[in-house]
């Protein structure tokens, strides 16, 4: 990593994979006013890196070991509440820019758009801007005009609902998720209650089945 000056930008990137943070990295370095100061592999390095070093921007995924992306943002937003998110992910924006932005994220973006688009959306973010595509900012507009959401049918579920449909389809048993989240055993199955009511599968194998496949197309 470059040493920063005075007029570069300090960043914290947060992501479980070495070769997205490569290629971070190298972006990065190409730029004389943007510098990485810090990188995690899980939210907890993550929280802790923000203490310390304070960053003027934090570029996340959404995909962590320990804690949902969507649960890091809100947690570094509490933490430094002046530190804009990027969040840059592979998860679909339609599902998922909506609920990081309510998060306290200040932009999104895609991994598929990050080689042409990483840079110019975090110095959107950086000036104080949202930054989102254009389908994603036409969405959100829609929602606000109508009072609803632009997501389909997974995107009926809350965000609490989606990280334990996610795990589901990671195939993590109910005890698992339990112990993940930190919740009891019976929490999670009414979780499970929920998702299979909202999303209209009629046992626990449909379940398991639609929440494997969805996974797969991520």
């Amino acid at each position: 990593m470059k040493r920063a000056t005075k007029q570069q930008r300090r960043i914290l990137i947060v992501d479980d994979h070495a070769i997205v943070r490569l290629g971070m990295r190298q972006l990065i370095a190409a730029e004389p006013d943007l510098s990485i100061c810090c990188e995690a592999e899980t939210a907890e390095q993550a929280l802790e890196l923000a203490r310390q070093s304070k960053p003027d921007l934090a570029i996340v995924d959404l995909s962590l070991g320990t804690m949902h992306g969507l649960e890091l943002v809100r947690q570094l937003h509490q933490v430094l509440p002046a530190m804009p998110v990027l969040v840059l992910s592979m998860h679909d924006e339609a599902l998922f820019a909506e609920r990081a932005i309510r998060a306290g994220a200040r932009g999104y973006i895609m991994k598929k758009g990050a080689i042409d688009g990483l840079i110019n959306a975090v110095r959107h973010v950086l000036a104080g801007k949202i930054y989102a595509s254009e389908e994603v900012s036409q969405q959100l507009l829609a929602g606000l005009r109508h009072g609803t959401s632009g997501e389909g049918r997974v995107g009926g579920l809350t965000d609490r609902e989606i990280e334990v449909f996610e795990l589901i389809g990671r195939g993590l048993s109910t005890a698992g998720i339990a112990e993940r989240l930190k919740v009891s055993v019976k929490t999670v199955e009414t979780y499970r209650s929920n998702i299979r009511a909202k999303l209209n599968l009629k046992d626990a194998a449909e379940l398991v089945r639609y929440a494997t496949s969805w996974i797969e197309r991520l």
